[in-house]
């Protein structure tokens, strides 16, 4: 009897430990690598000292890796079931920031709660996934075929983009409607519609840059021509590009380079991160970078594509695009190829609210890896 009340005891810890096996501990391995990059980087950047950088980075990393193997745990059902909440509140943070939220760099996008600043547009990009992932995973491939259906979905959609140009935050937005975008996409969206809704786009282009702020038109005109303004809006880009021209194939080195070192390069601890590394590690180190960002990025394709299941997969997917859109538009904008958006790089750049969303989108990514073999969202289909 007591080897009976051991055993009942015994079997929860069981499932838990086969869980624990089932996650893709190399996928994990890259996200760590990912972590000590970023260490490095943030080191360098405080020019040669763990504070006040690196060491709260790390923390918080830290925090984000139990949250992130905790939710990889957690079953898809009760994710789901954590979408409108989740929503819910980033949509409440969202009105708040408009209202209290703490003024950055000319934008309202951070609310300060018990001390701690938050940017609520992190979190509305993970429960605008979930949500989308409930709400498709419930809709056939012909049911798609009906615009009337889209309309909630897109107003869902529509409400946290406007919400964030608000703050304003033209860089996100652009994000969150990108998102958005893939998951109807991957959901059955038909291609007509989606060309209906693209055409317009070229053509609104006028009434879009009438309605932007000062700043924004700034950026756009600095993109275009960085040399009209050389020490002021177009300072940030030129100096960009002088430090990646000027790492060569090797770099200059760890903590010799002297754009970053000599402070002519801005935001070197956020947005302008991976010009720094580039100017120390040269194109080589540059390169090895990028491949690691694609090699999560492809672990989260394949997560998705393993998935037996419609919520899974759209949910893997919308995670992993976010991801990829976070890395594209970082990238882009300190190459210059894009205007200066003020987007981070996610695990590499100085920041907590990015760091703990990303790590807990991880954590859902892994769920879905884990559970991948589950028929969530099967069973009301077999009843019928």
């Amino acid at each position: 009897m007591v080897f009976e009340k051991r055993l009942l005891r015994a079997e929860p810890n069981l499932k838990i430990l086969s869980k624990l096996w089932r996650i893709n501990w190399l996928y994990v391995g890259l996200i760590c690598l990912l972590a000590a990059v970023g260490y490095i980087a943030l080191y360098s950047a405080a020019g040669g000292a763990d504070y006040p950088y690196a060491r709260p980075q790390m923390m918080r990393f830290a925090i984000g890796f139990v949250v992130m193997i905790s939710v990889a745990l957690t079953p898809l059902r009760f994710l789901a079931k954590l979408a409108w909440p989740l929503y819910g509140l980033g949509i409440v943070l969202l009105l708040a920031v408009l209202h209290m939220g703490h003024v950055g760099k000319g934008a309202e996008r951070w609310i300060v709660i018990g001390g701690i600043a938050l940017q609520p547009s992190e979190l509305m990009k993970i429960g605008l996934v979930l949500l989308l992932a409930t709400w498709f995973h419930k809709i056939s491939w012909k049911q798609m075929g009906n615009p009337l259906r889209l309309v909630v979905p897109a107003f869902l959609v529509l409400v946290p983009v406007v919400l964030i140009l608000k703050e304003p935050n033209l860089g996100t937005a652009v994000i969150v409607g990108c998102i958005g975008a893939s998951i109807f996409f991957v959901a059955g969206m038909r291609l007509w519609l989606i060309l209906l809704l693209v055409c317009p786009i070229p053509f609104a282009f006028e009434f879009v840059y009438s309605h932007l702020h000062d700043y924004q038109k700034a950026r756009i005109t600095t993109f275009l021509h960085p040399e009209s303004d050389p020490l002021g809006a177009g300072y940030n880009i030129i100096q960009s590009k002088i430090a990646l021209g000027s790492g060569g194939m090797w770099g200059q080195g760890f903590l010799h380079g002297t754009q970053a070192q000599l402070n002519f390069l801005p935001e070197k601890q956020t947005d302008f991160i991976f010009t720094m590394l580039s100017e120390e590690w040269g194109f080589v180190g540059g390169a090895c970078i990028i491949g690691l960002l694609l090699l999560i990025i492809i672990g989260g394709m394949i997560f998705a594509i393993r998935s037996k299941n419609q919520f899974g997969r759209l949910l893997a997917l919308g995670l992993t695009m976010n991801f990829f859109f976070y890395c594209a538009v970082n990238l882009s904008m300190v190459m210059g190829a894009i205007p200066v958006g003020g987007v981070p790089l996610p695990m590499v750049s100085y920041g907590g609210s990015a760091m703990l969303t990303v790590m807990f989108g991880f954590g859902l990514l892994l769920s879905v890896q884990v559970h991948k073999d589950s028929t969530f969202g099967m069973e009301k289909k077999t009843e019928d």
